[in-house]
């Protein structure tokens, strides 16, 4: 993730001439600062996105960035509703569902999500799979992959062992669980 921009750059994302950036940046619309010794203005990426939102331009390829993924997979509607509610669209969550491992690795490597969550429902060896797998794509090394395990699972720990991070044991919280994504969501977007 580019965490400062040239004039250039910036003209490419809005669509317009690089001299037209130059004049936000000199009249003070567009923050940013200039390269000791030189001419050159960088524009670092807050307030490249705080200008595109006030003059309610697209976001473009920014606009991915800011999202924070989250893939479910297996899920029931009630607990994708709750999701959903909790952490809404309007706050940069954008959602997938799958209902197969085959429809999950697709998703995956198109979706390109943050957080994974499988509901052992699905099929417990089907679910340790599919957290293996990913797990084996050096893409998902930073993903949070999360467990929901039936209330019977003798030891949710073990799954740690195929690639989860977390395992929530039904019945759980779902406050908590959407606690916990937002808070690596807000450490994704200060770093």
């Amino acid at each position: 993730m580019k965490k400062v921009f040239t004039t250039g750059q910036v003209a490419k994302i809005c669509k317009v001439a690089p001299r037209t950036v130059s004049k936000w940046f000199d009249s003070g619309r567009l923050k940013g600062y200039r390269i000791p010794g030189s001419q050159d203005r960088r524009i670092p990426r807050e307030q490249l996105i705080r200008f595109l939102k006030e003059h309610g331009m697209p976001l473009g390829e920014l606009e991915e960035e800011e999202w924070h993924k989250v893939l479910l997979i297996g899920t029931e509607k009630l607990f994708n509703d709750r999701m959903k509610e909790l952490l809404p669209e309007v706050d940069d969550f954008k959602y997938e569902l799958a209902q197969s491992g085959f429809e999950a690795g697709t998703l995956a490597q198109s979706f390109h999500p943050d957080t994974i969550i499988i509901d052992l429902g699905l099929g417990r060896s089907e679910s340790m799979q599919i957290a293996s797998n990913l797990r084996k794509n050096d893409s998902y090394t930073t993903t949070l992959i999360i467990g929901l395990a039936g209330e019977d699972e003798a030891s949710p720990e073990k799954l740690n062992e195929y690639g989860f991070n977390e395992v929530f044991k039904k019945p759980f919280d779902v406050a908590l669980l959407s606690e916990r994504i937002r808070r690596l969501a807000e450490a994704k977007r200060e770093s």
